[in-house]
C-alpha cells in the first residue's frame, strides 16, 4: 500500500490544526508565536554612561531579563573607538549605543554587524560657550568630539557645513570620548562647542555652557541609539537575541509608561547620581517624541536613512550617495520579540 497520499493528508490536516489553534498560517509561523526556552545564559552589554540606557535600568528594576533568564553585565566604554574595538573582538556580546558606530564598523573595519533593535532619537543639543551665539562664531575655535567620524559628531559637522565652515580648515575637531568627559572639556581652553545628550547636556548648561538648539530642529531625525551586535554570534545566538530585545521592549514600554514616571525618575536619579532636578529634565527629554525614545524602542527607518545620507555627505562614502538600509539591519529578533511582550 502507497502511504504516500495518507503522510501527505496527516501533515496537511496537521498544519490546519495548528493554524487554527493559533491563529497562525504555517508551522513557521506557530513557533515563532512562542517565545525561545530560557536557558540561564549572561551577556556582557557595551554601553555609555547616560540616559539612553534607561530601556535596560528598567528592564532590570522589574526582573524582565530574569524572567528571560538572562543576567546581564554591563560595561561602560569610554569612547566608540574602544566600543567597536571591544565588539569585533569579542570583548562583550551586545553594544548599545548610537547606530552609526555600527555602520562604521561594517563599512570602514570590514566587520559584519547588524542592528537589531532602535532605541532613541539621540537628545542632543549642540552646547557652546556663552560668548559663541550661532555656529559661524565657531571659527578658529574647537568642536570637541566622540570620534570624528561618527554619529553625532558628523551631525555637529553638518550643522556647521551649513553655517560655511570647513572642519580642519575653519575650525578644529577635537576627539576626547564620551559624554562625561565632553561635558568637563568646557572647563579647558579647549572646549568651545561639543554635542551632548541628557543628563550631561542639563550639567554643562548648569556650568555655564548654553545651547544653539536640538539636534532634531537643527538637522531633523535621526535614528541615534539602538542594540547592536556582530552578525556570526547573531546566526549562533538567535533565540538569546529575541530574549534579550524582548526584555528591553519591556524595558521600554515600563519607562515610558507615563503611570511610571516616578519610578522612572528615581532609577535615573539612582544610577546616573543625579539630583531630582536633572532627572526630572532628563525624563522630560526621553518622553520626548522624535527627540527621546522611540515607542517601544522601535527602529526609526526614516531616521536610519538620514544617518547614511550624512555619511556619505560629510564622509563622502558610498560616492556620496547613502546605499540600501538592508545590509545594516536585521529586525527579525525585534519583530519576533515584541509578540511576547506584556503591555
Amino acid at each position: 500500500m502507497n502511504s504516500l497520499p495518507f503522510q501527505k493528508h496527516f501533515l496537511a490536516t496537521l498544519c490546519l490544526g495548528l493554524a487554527l489553534l493559533s491563529g497562525c498560517s504555517s508551522l513557521g509561523d506557530f513557533a515563532s508565536a512562542h517565545p525561545p526556552t530560557n536557558d540561564p545564559v549572561t551577556l556582557r552589554v557595551n554601553v555609555f554612561r547616560g540616559a539612553s540606557n534607561i530601556p535596560v535600568y528598567m528592564a532590570q528594576e522589574v526582573g524582565a531579563f530574569s524572567r528571560y533568564g538572562i543576567t546581564t553585565s554591563m560595561q561602560f566604554t569610554p569612547n566608540s573607538d574602544q566600543q567597536r574595538e571591544g565588539l569585533a573582538l569579542g570583548r562583550f556580546d551586545i553594544a548599545i549605543a548610537a547606530v552609526d558606530n555600527a555602520v562604521a564598523m561594517v563599512e570602514v573595519a570590514k566587520h559584519d554587524v547588524i542592528i537589531v533593535a532602535g532605541g532613541d532619537g539621540g537628545m542632543n543639543e549642540l552646547l557652546v560657550r556663552q560668548e559663541i551665539n550661532s555656529p559661524a562664531d565657531l571659527r578658529n575655535r574647537t568642536f570637541v568630539v566622540d570620534a570624528p567620524n561618527t554619529a553625532y559628531a558628523l551631525i555637529g559637522r553638518k550643522i556647521f557645513k551649513n553655517a560655511g565652515l570647513v572642519d580642519g580648515k575653519d575650525y578644529r575637531l577635537s576627539p576626547l570620548g564620551g559624554s562625561e568627559t565632553r561635558t568637563k572639556a568646557f572647563d579647558t581652553p579647549e572646549g568651545t562647542a561639543t554635542m551632548l545628550n541628557p543628563p550631561w547636556s542639563f550639567i554643562a548648561k548648569d556650568r555655564g555652557a548654553k545651547s544653539l538648539g536640538r539636534t532634531i530642529d537643527l538637522y531633523g531625525q535621526y535614528q541615534a541609539s539602538g542594540v547592536f551586535v556582530m552578525r556570526k554570534w547573531a546566526t549562533a545566538n538567535p533565540g538569546v537575541i529575541e530574549r534579550f530585545v524582548g526584555a528591553y521592549i519591556e524595558g521600554c514600554r515600563i519607562a515610558q509608561n507615563p503611570a511610571n514616571k516616578e519610578k522612572t525618575i528615581a532609577v535615573l536619579q539612582r544610577e546616573l547620581k543625579l539630583d531630582r532636578r536633572i532627572a526630572e529634565l532628563t525624563y522630560a527629554d526621553l518622553m520626548t517624541p522624535g527627540h527621546g525614545l522611540n515607542k517601544d524602542c522601535a527602529f526609526n527607518a526614516p531616521g536610519f536613512r538620514n544617518l547614511l545620507s550624512l555619511r556619505a555627505e560629510i564622509e563622502g562614502q558610498w560616492g556620496g550617495v547613502a546605499p540600501a538600509t538592508d545590509k545594516f539591519i536585521d529586525l527579525s529578533f525585534y519583530q519576533r520579540a515584541i509578540k511576547h511582550v506584556p503591555n
